[in-house]
């Protein structure tokens, strides 16, 4: 039988946003629950989202992103181990809003056996006045580097957080690379063992970072987890790939 797919949403202070996240990524085909982390919000984050429709799970302190897709997954599976079901998980950012229906397309591979874990690759995210988000490539770059090195594979998005996975593959990168480092120390864990990851393009929108200066403190910080997660697995580029 095809799975159906539990979404996990970490949140962290997205009141304003994870109800559309949650209500359009229950409508998605293949989808029947949805469960939301609220990672330690100071705002009304869960009671949006339980209001939505999610089963909602609060760590009352910030422990960061792989901890609450830790939290949400094991919700998952204790809520499988209940009623006898077995979910395969989709993984969704709190602050896709309605743009989440645009994740359809990552659950046909893990579906029909296809990939073990299928990665978003977004479109060119663009901030409120029109003009391209982001910065000079650096962190991507960095995870990029470090995938190839730890298993050849050449990834083009390597920080998509958008990905649906079985629950052997997420069982297998356990536990996550802490802060920023979890999507590449995922896709490296998958690989190293011998798990099938690909990379599928989906139509959704984020809340983007421009470059101003929380904006560059945001991608130092991302640096940092990154490289922390390569070199705890042995795939921390040279200096002259960095």
């Amino acid at each position: 039988m095809s799975p159906s797919f539990a979404a996990v949403v970490p949140a962290l202070d997205e009141a304003a946003t994870v109800a559309q996240t949650v209500q359009a990524a229950a409508a998605l085909p293949g989808v029947d629950l949805v469960v939301v982390v609220d990672d330690g919000s100071t705002d009304a984050t869960a009671a949006a989202a339980r209001d939505a429709g999610a089963i909602t799970f609060r760590h009352p302190r910030r422990r960061g992103k792989a901890a609450a897709l830790e939290s949400g997954a094991a919700l998952v599976a204790a809520l499988d181990a209940r009623d006898g079901t077995a979910h395969a998980l989709l993984l969704l950012d709190a602050d896709l809003g309605d743009s989440a229906a645009g994740a359809a397309p990552l659950l046909e591979p893990v579906r029909t056996g296809r990939a073990d874990c299928a990665v978003g690759l977004l479109p060119r995210q663009l901030l409120a006045d029109g003009s391209p988000a982001g910065g000079h490539g650096l962190v991507v770059r960095l995870a990029r580097d470090g995938i190839e090195r730890a298993t050849g594979w050449v990834p083009e998005q390597p920080l998509s957080g958008q990905r649906a996975l079985t629950r052997a593959a997420f069982d297998a990168a356990l536990p996550l690379a802490p802060g920023f480092g979890v999507e590449a120390g995922m896709t490296i864990d998958l690989l190293r063992a011998g798990l099938r990851v690909v990379e599928v393009g989906i139509d959704v929108r984020h809340r983007a970072t421009g470059s101003d200066w929380r904006s560059q403190l945001h991608r130092g910080r991302q640096w940092r987890d990154v490289a922390r997660a390569l070199a705890a697995r042995g795939a921390l580029p040279p200096p002259h790939r960095r």
